[in-house]
C-alpha cells in the first residue's frame, strides 16, 4: 500500500511535473499504473517492454505513452543504452550457470525407478544437478529400495531422495515407502503407470495417452493405440525428443522432482 493515491488527479497532464524516465533494465519489477498488472521485465525493444508476474503470465506495454509505478512513484520506461538480455534459462527454468564448471558431487542421492525416468530428469534438470553436484541412479525397479536403502546408509549429510512411478495409495509402491521412512530419506512419486505419461500429449501432437487394457504390457499397447511402427526404446526416444524445457511435462512430475532436488541439497547446519 501506498502513503498516497499516485494517481489521484489527472497526473498525465501538462504542467503536472516531468515524470522520470527509468531503464528498463531485466529483473526490474514496476507496476503498469492503468491496469495494476505487476511484473520483472523480463524483455524490452525500442516500442515496448514485456513483463512478467511471479505466475509466469506475461504482458507487452508500449514504452510511451505507458507510465508505471516503481516504489510508488510513476514513471516511464526507457529502452537501456545497451539493450538488456535476458538471463539464459536451463530446460527446467531456472537461471542458467555461464561457464558451468560440475562441481564434486555431494555424498547424497537421488534415485529413480529406471532408465528413462533417468533420461528425463537429466534432460530437463541435468544443468540444476551439475550445478549442484547430485547424481541421479536408477533403481532396475522399486523393489530393490529397502536393499539400497540399507547399503546406502542414510544421515543428516547423507541424504536419498527417491522417486517412484505410480506412488497412489494402498499400491506396493507405497507399501514399500513406508518401509524406508527416515527423516533422511524422501520418497516422492508421480501418479503415472509409466513416466512416459509425464509427457504432456500435446507435445507429441496426439489428444490423450491411450488407455491401455489390464492383461496388456503398457508399452507395448500404447504404441499399438498409437499407431507407432516402432519398438518401445524408438518410441521412447521419439518422446524424450519432443522434451525441450519443463513446460512439456505435467505438473504432477514437476513438483516431485524438485521437492527431491531441494531435499538432497539442503545446506548443513554448522556444528
Amino acid at each position: 500500500m501506498y502513503e498516497r493515491d499516485v494517481l489521484a488527479g489527472n497526473w498525465r497532464r501538462p504542467g503536472r511535473g516531468t515524470i522520470p524516465q527509468v531503464p528498463a533494465e531485466i529483473d526490474l519489477v514496476v507496476e503498469d499504473a492503468d491496469g495494476g498488472f505487476c511484473g520483472a521485465v523480463v524483455a524490452c525493444d525500442k516500442e515496448a517492454v514485456t513483463l512478467e508476474d511471479r505466475f509466469g503470465r506475461r504482458r507487452v506495454f508500449p514504452l510511451e505513452p505507458a507510465a508505471f509505478l516503481l516504489e510508488g512513484r510513476v514513471v516511464t520506461l526507457v529502452r537501456p543504452a545497451a539493450a538488456p538480455r535476458a538471463p539464459r534459462r536451463s530446460a527446467s527454468g531456472s537461471i542458467a550457470v555461464e561457464g558451468l564448471r560440475a562441481r564434486v558431487a555431494r555424498e547424497s542421492r537421488i534415485y529413480v525407478e529406471g532408465v528413462h525416468d533417468a533420461a528425463l530428469v537429466e534432460k530437463v534438470w541435468g544443468h540444476d544437478l551439475r550445478v549442484e553436484g547430485v547424481v541421479v541412479e536408477y533403481l532396475e525397479g522399486v523393489d530393490h529400495l529397502p536393499e539400497i536403502v540399507e547399503e546406502f546408509g542414510p544421515g543428516p549429510e547423507r541424504r536419498l531422495g527417491v522417486l517412484v512411478d505410480h506412488l497412489v495409495a494402498g499400491s506396493k509402491e507405497s507399501r514399500i515407502a513406508d518401509r524406508v521412512a527416515s527423516p533422511y530419506v524422501l520418497v516422492v512419486g508421480h501418479p503415472f503407470v509409466d513416466v512416459w505419461q509425464a509427457v504432456k500429449p500435446s507435445v507429441l501432437g496426439i489428444g490423450a495417452w491411450p488407455r491401455v487394457p489390464r492383461g496388456v504390457p503398457w508399452k507395448e499397447g500404447v504404441i499399438d493405440a498409437l499407431g507407432w511402427d516402432l519398438a518401445p526404446a524408438d518410441a521412447w526416444r521419439r518422446i524424450l525428443g519432443s522434451v525441450t524445457t519443463y513446460a512439456d511435462l505435467e505438473p504432477e512430475l514437476l513438483g516431485p522432482v524438485e521437492r527431491l532436488i531441494d531435499f538432497v541439497t539442503v545446506p548443513q547446519e554448522d556444528g
